[in-house]
């Protein structure tokens, strides 16, 4: 591929970003950490949900509440249990073929509010390619950070599709995933343009997924909603995502 036609999708990643991918993960099933900031009592930290208990911590705001404490019996208690953490994994069709009419400028897009997202929820992110004659894993585990942006903007089209190669990846990865951390949430987002030749009925993938199909030619084969059905995967067409000029 060449340098110039590399330029051209990177340069064009959109400062909409932002907006285009704010209902990326529909497959995420709380909204309750995409809340701004502001005051009030907060249920959820890092460490898991307050609960009253009879042992603890001491929970000092209901301990005050009720007055100066003289006795261990005018202390209130709590405890904290555990969330499960969250692990995405995101995969990103960069074939040649997404680099018409800035397909793939417009999942760059996407990628940078769904980065965003990640990282105000505090989830890992595992990142895998499909382009040139083979998929490549990018990142393992990593938590989102702005240390992703570099890799987004030099992320450029070109080569073949081994979508269907990734896919298979995937769901090894996910399955081996499962078993080694039992606790743990995955989550699966395909990024593709779906323009694929024919191919084998797929399995689905382990865990809850959505594809967001960014075919953008003015003649759409309309594979990516066919791949969706196949894998188990909600569907969404990049064009439902709200896109602020």
């Amino acid at each position: 591929m060449g340098r110039d036609a590399a330029t051209s999708d990177n340069d064009r990643c959109p400062s909409r970003g932002a907006e285009l991918g704010k209902k990326a993960l529909s497959i995420r099933r709380s909204q309750a950490a995409d809340a701004k900031p502001r005051s009030g009592p907060i249920k959820q930290g890092p460490r898991g949900r307050a609960r009253e208990a009879l042992q603890g911590s001491v929970a000092w705001p209901a301990t005050l509440l009720k007055g100066r404490p003289l006795q261990r019996r005018d202390l209130c208690w709590q405890q904290r249990t555990a969330s499960a953490h969250e692990q995405w994994l995101v995969i990103v069709d960069a074939s040649a073929s997404t680099r018409r009419y800035q397909a793939l400028s417009k999942a760059k897009g996407l990628l940078v509010a769904l980065f965003d997202q990640a990282y105000r929820q505090r989830v890992r992110l595992t990142l895998l390619t499909a382009s040139g004659n083979a998929p490549r894993w990018q990142r393992h585990g990593l938590k989102a950070s702005a240390a992703l942006q570099p890799w987004l903007d030099s992320l450029g089209a070109g080569g073949g599709t081994p979508l269907l190669g990734a896919l298979a990846q995937a769901r090894h990865w996910l399955e081996q995933r499962q078993r080694q951390h039992p606790d743990e949430q995955q989550r699966c987002l395909i990024v593709t343009d779906g323009r694929l030749k024919a191919w084998e009925p797929l399995q689905p993938l382990p865990c809850p997924s959505l594809l967001v199909d960014i075919e953008s030619s003015p003649v759409r084969l309309g594979r990516a909603r066919l791949l969706a059905q196949q894998i188990q995967a909600d569907y969404r067409s990049i064009e439902s995502f709200s896109v602020v000029e």
